[in-house]
């Protein structure tokens, strides 16, 4: 399967907002975007209005870069959303802040997703006691996410959890940094997830 491996930052300027890609450097004057708001490229600065499909499409790119997931998953999760109760762009948001990777992010042991999907594959943590090393992984709501006793030292955990007080932690997630693991309390609602996403956008996309 294919992946980005290209500069982040790029896709930051691209999609016109911060999607939080490298950590601590976004929450710095170094960050890339704070210095070039505007699109990479010869012709980035120059203005171009979108069509509505245009900006449908940037939407759904948006998302797919801020979760890290590819084409072809991310179209997956919209059909299990669909097949869900309730309001499927809601669902489909749930899913992806289910994911282990995202999760892990979200409890403060990794400093962005991209860190915490190669930790999680390196298998450094633990779901309900088990090892898990799957970034995919989709948790429920009771599950307790603990980093696996052999990497209780790992100097980038470490690092994360001292930045971990800047962003704050969803109040859908209970973490006891002492004991280095956390519990999810319950999946998220809409109002519990702060990005800037107008996933409407992203079922009337897929809905053509």
């Amino acid at each position: 399967m294919s992946k980005y491996l290209g500069p982040v930052c790029k896709l930051c300027r691209r999609e016109g907002t911060k999607l939080f890609l490298k950590g601590q450097r976004c929450f710095t004057d170094k960050c890339a975007f704070e210095r070039r708001p505007y699109p990479p490229g010869e012709h980035g600065r120059r203005s171009s209005k979108l069509s509505p499909y245009g900006i449908q499409l940037r939407e759904k790119q948006k998302v797919k870069r801020i979760y890290g997931v590819l084409e072809r998953q991310f179209k997956k999760y919209f059909r299990m959303a669909e097949r869900q109760r309730g309001i499927t762009g809601e669902n489909l948001l749930r899913i992806l802040e289910s994911r282990l990777d995202n999760v892990v992010y979200r409890m403060g042991f990794a400093s962005s997703r991209r860190e915490a999907r190669q930790l999680v594959h390196h298998g450094h943590f633990t779901v309900n006691g088990r090892r898990v090393d799957i970034p995919s992984y989709l948790v429920r709501a009771g599950d307790v996410i603990e980093v696996a006793p052999k990497s209780k030292q790992v100097e980038r955990i470490l690092n994360a959890i001292d930045m971990a007080q800047q962003r704050g932690v969803p109040e859908w997630i209970d973490v006891d940094y002492d004991q280095m693991k956390g519990t999810i309390r319950a999946l998220p609602t809409r109002d519990q997830i702060f990005e800037d996403i107008q996933e409407q956008l992203i079922v009337e996309l897929y809905s053509k």
